[in-house]
């Protein structure tokens, strides 16, 4: 007798405890969808609100004569790098004078300064601070002004090279400003530079509507000695933060990019960097400093061995990443050239992925890249017939409805059914309302007897986090999304909606959403179903439009389906 109650009890026991789990889970997996829609709330407050201008030194001043806009170096150690394993040069560069010279075409308007002919000024014409309307200024890439330092310097180091502990090369130029004009298919600026008999010619070429900067250098020996050096390019810049930084949490990334041996996309932050110095060599490969939607990025030889190394310069906020490429050899009385890229612009995926091999990987999708890749691509397509970004969003999610539509039928019609036993769960409640455990076992005998999956109602909404993840990061990276209007009031689809009509509706159709599903039994569930639209309203309030928009479609969808499943049930 004692045997078998013991193992009634137990049996009994593991009842209550699978049946409460049953009724928690649902209440589990929904606070956890809302938790993860707080973490993008979190990461939505951390900067993605847009670029902060830089006022140049031109701005600034534009009386003054562009000799003298930008400060002097003289007491700035600037150092090369290392071709050798001993420890790098820390001497200081010295003499010479700062002038300066403006390129300008389409989409770019660039300063170089004629000492070691480096880029101390990127300006993006067409990719503004904030909308037009509301007073965007072309952004600043490269700057070296209002106490901040982002150059990119190149030269030649090495035996024969024209960079220097001792000093760095003053080349000379027939004009102080270039402009490429329409109509014109390309432009070069020659910066040229006698060393010892030797002409060298430090030459930028610039094409319309393009972000690339070729650097060419053309040795012209004359003498009777073969000449040897070796190329560098580096990014000299200090930990300085482009974008908003007054909030906290997860923020965009900022930092150095590369490419190695053992992974195609590296990345670096500046306390990495401070902690450990980086050094690498891959054939090929590319240097970038990564930002939110934009990129700077060295790309040497692919058919060469290039090394590269990332470092900070003691007692100062410098940091230091650079490459050099292989042997530069000249023979006596022969010419020779050497040719790399620099990109300073937008993370157009199309314009990286062909510049080098995987630096389109710079434009970072999270850990659900492999969903966000094909939903780009698949937004983009739609968006080259529509020709607009919100109703290519809108296009997308009917898409992504249709096509896991058989996967969340099952789950349309448990909820479709749960909702038509509605009156005799009432009715098992209230009659055991005095007995919990006796009102769960006919509530799961109920469903069993009509086949109902009471946590069915949670998988359509799990089914659409990741792509409402992936989504989200599709558009809070792709820059070709953003200050994309789509109708009326919404005129930057990557922004916020700025009249919250969007978030209202998207509630609305929430709380319509929920009309047409079962209330569930445990009163826990019941409030947390009752506050989320209003929960959910509040969160997509700082969310970007387009985001919002998707959220919102897709409910109206699931409604319409929602609907129809009900009729059908119903019916029978």
């Amino acid at each position: 007798m004692t045997r078998y109650r013991k193992k009634t009890i137990n049996k009994v026991t593991l009842t209550k405890i699978l049946r409460d789990k049953r009724m928690n889970w649902q209440k589990n997996i929904i606070l956890a969808a809302i938790g993860v829609v707080v973490w993008l709330l979190v990461v939505r407050w951390s900067g993605f609100e847009g670029i902060q201008p830089i006022q140049s030194v031109a701005d600034q001043q534009s009386p003054i004569p562009v000799e003298m806009q930008y400060p002097s170096e003289s007491t700035t150690t600037s150092t090369l790098p290392s071709l050798a394993v001993e420890p790098v040069i820390k001497d200081t560069f010295v003499g010479s004078e700062h002038q300066y010279v403006t390129v300008k075409t389409d989409v770019i308007e660039v300063t170089l300064d004629t000492l070691g002919g480096d880029i101390v000024e990127v300006k993006l014409l067409n990719n503004l601070t904030a909308m037009a309307v509301d007073g965007g200024q072309p952004i600043t890439l490269l700057t070296k002004s209002n106490g901040d330092l982002f150059v990119a310097e190149s030269g030649l180091i090495g035996k024969d090279g024209t960079d220097t502990a001792s000093g760095r090369p003053q080349f000379s130029s027939v004009s102080s400003s270039y402009e490429l004009l329409e109509g014109e298919s390309s432009l070069n600026v020659d910066l040229v530079y006698v060393q010892n008999g030797i002409d060298i010619i430090k030459r930028f070429e610039f094409k319309p509507s393009d972000y690339q900067i070729g650097i060419r250098y053309l040795i012209n020996n004359s003498t009777q000695a073969p000449w040897t050096a070796t190329f560098f390019g580096q990014f000299k810049r200090d930990d300085h933060e482009p974008e908003s930084s007054a909030s906290a949490g997860m923020k965009p990334y900022l930092g150095a990019a590369l490419r190695e041996q053992d992974q195609n996309y590296s990345k670096y932050t500046f306390s990495d960097i401070e902690d450990d110095s980086v050094k690498s060599s891959i054939k090929g490969g590319w240097l970038a400093f990564v930002q939110h939607y934009f990129v700077s990025a060295w790309v040497l030889p692919a058919d060469q061995k290039n090394r590269y190394s990332l470092r900070k310069l003691s007692g100062q906020d410098v940091y230091l990443m650079a490459v050099t490429g292989e042997k530069i050899d000249v023979a006596a009385g022969t010419q020779g050239e050497y040719k790399v890229d620099l990109y300073v612009g937008p993370k157009d995926q199309a314009t990286l992925k062909e510049l080098a091999e995987h630096l389109d990987l710079t434009i970072d999708y999270g850990f659900l890249w492999m969903l966000a890749k094909p939903i780009f691509a698949l937004l983009e397509i739609i968006h080259n017939i529509l020709g607009n970004w919100g109703w290519s969003i809108i296009l997308l999610t009917i898409f992504i409805k249709i096509l896991l539509y058989p996967l969340s039928a099952a789950s349309l019609r448990s909820m479709a059914k749960m909702r038509k036993l509605q009156p005799d769960m009432a009715r098992i409640k209230e009659l055991h309302s005095d007995d919990r455990q006796k009102a769960g076992q006919e509530q799961m005998a109920l469903f069993k007897k009509h086949q109902v999956n009471p946590l069915g109602g949670c998988f359509p909404m799990l089914l659409q986090m990741p792509v409402f993840i992936a989504l989200y990061w599709v558009l809070s990276e792709s820059v070709e999304i953003r200050h994309s209007p789509w109708i009326f009031w919404i005129q930057d689809l990557s922004a916020k909606d700025p009249l919250f009509i969007l978030p209202l509706i998207m509630g609305a159709s929430m709380y319509l959403m929920q009309k047409l599903q079962p209330t569930p039994t445990d009163p826990m569930q019941a409030k947390v179903f009752q506050f989320m639209p209003i929960m959910f309203t509040f969160f997509f309030i700082m969310f970007p439009a387009g985001l919002v928009l998707y959220w919102t479609v897709n409910n109206l969808l699931s409604i319409l389906q929602q609907w129809y499943v009900n009729r059908q049930i119903a019916a029978k």
